[in-house]
Formats: structure tokens, C-alpha cells, sequence
């Protein structure tokens, strides 16, 4: 035991913040707050073998939204698609309003309405895609820890974060 009672900072798990409120999977299996985008994958509503790599960045909420083999999706023309949307709500639904705003910049913070509302009126323009490839990427990787059995060993690839503390 560590003098503040912190035994995960030594493990090689990391504390999981839960999700706000629980979410379906099947339309947005991946969401995410991070590179300065609000970013996921979204699953099409009309292929099972295509999705949507979607991001929006930070203050200038630019978006950008193609599919897996980089085709540029056919609603993002001038105004956020349904698969920015839909990234939008289960973000909100994944780590709260307020998370969200906040990490975009964004004023309304109720909910995700509000808040889509907010970076509209702004206009925002479309974004360079050049972020769905690392995003979809992660996604990937996501997925193959989810097919690793349960267990409580290391995984050799984590090793390289460095420690934080000695154990003693």
C-alpha cells in the first residue's frame, strides 16, 4: 500500500471513469475527447460494412466526417451531418454536457442539442481529414483488446509507460 492509498497508480490498469449515463454501442461504438477534437466512429445506417470517421475540433468547431476508405461523406456539405450528430449525443450520453462543452469550448452546456445549436451558429467550416485516419486507427486497436480474454496480468505492449512510484 502507497502512503496516500493509491495502489492503481503502480498497477498496469488505469482507473476507467464511467460513462454518464450507459449508451447503445451499435451506432456510435467509439467516441472520444482527445487531439483537440471531439472524434468517434459512427456506424451507417444504410451498410453494415461502413462507417464514418467524424471529428469537430475545439473552438472552431470544424468538422469532418468520410468513411473508413476516406470517401467524403454525403451530408457534411456546408452544415454537420447525422453521423456528427449522432457522435454529438452519445459523447454527451459517454462523459456528460458539461465534459463536452467545456473540452470544445462551448457555451450551452444542457444538453446535446444545446449544444450542437451553439457551434452551428458560429458556421463552422469543414475540416481537413487528415484526423480519420489516427481515429479510425484507435478504433481498431480498441477493438482487439476487447477480443483478449479477461485477465488481470500485463499486456506487453503497455509496459513502456513509465512508473510513477517505487514499489516497496
Amino acid at each position: 500500500m502507497f502512503p496516500d492509498g493509491e495502489v492503481w497508480e503502480a498497477s498496469s490498469a488505469a482507473r476507467v471513469i464511467p460513462p454518464a449515463r450507459p449508451r447503445k454501442l451499435a451506432k456510435v461504438p467509439f467516441v472520444e475527447l482527445a487531439d483537440g477534437r471531439l472524434q468517434g466512429v459512427v456506424s451507417s445506417g444504410s451498410d453494415i460494412g461502413r462507417v464514418y470517421v467524424s471529428s469537430i475540433a475545439t473552438r472552431s468547431y470544424a468538422f469532418a466526417c468520410s468513411t473508413n476508405n476516406n470517401r467524403p461523406c454525403g451530408g457534411a456539405h456546408g452544415s454537420f451531418c447525422k453521423h456528427i450528430g449522432a457522435m454529438i449525443t452519445e459523447a454527451v450520453l459517454q462523459y456528460g454536457a458539461d465534459r463536452v462543452a467545456r473540452y470544445l469550448r462551448v457555451d450551452a452546456a444542457a444538453d446535446a442539442r444545446a449544444i450542437t445549436e451553439a457551434m452551428t451558429a458560429t458556421r463552422p467550416a469543414q475540416a481537413d481529414r487528415s484526423a480519420a485516419a489516427p481515429v479510425f486507427s484507435r478504433f481498431l486497436r480498441h477493438l482487439g483488446y476487447l477480443e483478449l480474454a479477461a485477465t488481470t496480468a500485463p499486456l506487453p505492449e503497455m509496459q513502456w509507460f513509465p512508473s510513477t512510484r517505487a514499489v516497496a
